[in-house]
């Protein structure tokens, strides 16, 4: 019934926008043009097509209301789980430590910076590759 009405739903948006491009607009549009007198002149089209696209529209708007409680219809759970319990067989992996994740290189200058900085060495000690500090 669903897919039924899902494919219903469909033709009659694919013919609500075929009826919208074929009024007439104040730009032209793809206004349909016939004899000027009778039910097809220029009032009695443009009549037909209003109707029709009213009668479209509420059909598309009740197919979207009906498809919409079939869907929450066909969504429900029986009962609802009100447990707390979790999968426990899985096990807790620690994150990683940033300092152990990157490994310094011997002869890189800011990795020693970065390295004499880790182990709470200040600026005031000596460079350890011979280097003079800066501020000297």
């Amino acid at each position: 019934m669903f897919l039924f009405l899902t494919v219903v739903q469909a033709i009659v948006a694919a013919m609500l926008v075929g009826v919208i491009l074929m009024q007439k607009s104040e730009g032209g549009g793809l206004g349909v043009g016939g004899s000027p007198s009778g039910m097809m002149s220029a009032r009695g089209a443009a009549d037909l097509l209003t109707r029709t696209t009213t009668v479209l529209a509420v059909l598309f708007v009740s197919l979207s209301v009906a498809l919409a409680v079939l869907a929450a219809a066909e969504g429900k759970p029986d009962t609802i789980d009100q447990t707390l319990q979790r999968d426990t067989s899985a096990p807790i992996v620690a994150p990683a430590d940033p300092a152990d994740a990157v490994p310094l290189a011997g002869d890189d200058p800011l990795a020693a910076a970065a390295a004499a900085a880790a182990d709470g060495e200040g600026d005031d000690a000596p460079a350890t590759n011979g280097a003079v500090p800066l501020d000297q």
